[in-house]
């Protein structure tokens, strides 16, 4: 993730960076609290997401594979847009969005989670966006043989992950401030 950021730095888009590890992110309860008082009635580190959604023209889900899909926490994040989508149902429309994933095998579940990340930007109004064909199908998966070198190495991965950027910069410029 920290290479994707330094990439778009490096064209000049301002970046911000949130990690869900190590936070307090409860899953929604669906109790339909947000529907009428225009907030989420769970208090934690969820508050420190939502006005970086809002403010954001772009958003990068990243997600490691846990049991072939998106990890607990990212969709304990997904869920609680809800709360976003109370007071704006337009919350994410014409921003741009990709994913990134790391499995522990290439074929470890990177595709299914890419497609739960993307079905949540169109969902919610967002252009998701990924690399085209050969390569980067549906945005940048990186195969870690279980380990940080893993990622390091994975040469495929790193080229899906540009391609992908390359797609999230045009898409930017065109509809976001970028």
């Amino acid at each position: 993730m920290q290479n994707a950021l330094s990439m778009m730095e490096e064209k000049g888009f301002e970046t911000e960076f949130f990690t869900v590890r190590g936070k307090n992110i409860s899953p929604c309860r669906h109790c339909d609290y947000c529907m009428r008082k225009k907030e989420c009635i769970l208090k934690d580190d969820m508050y420190q997401v939502y006005p970086l959604i809002q403010e954001a023209d772009g958003l990068i889900l990243a997600t490691p594979i846990y049991n072939g899909g998106i990890s607990a926490n990212l969709k304990a994040v997904m869920d609680r847009c809800r709360a976003l989508g109370a007071v704006d149902f337009n919350f994410l429309q014409y921003k741009v969005g990709m994913g990134i994933t790391v499995g522990g095998d290439r074929a470890g579940g990177q595709e299914l989670a890419m497609q739960q990340i993307i079905t949540y930007y169109i969902l919610n109004g967002a252009i998701p966006v990924s690399g085209g064909a050969f390569g980067a199908n549906l945005g940048a998966n990186f195969w870690s043989k279980d380990t940080l070198d893993g990622v390091k190495n994975d040469e495929e991965g790193f080229r899906s992950l540009r391609k992908t950027l390359k797609r999230f910069h045009i898409f930017l410029g065109k509809y976001g401030e970028g």
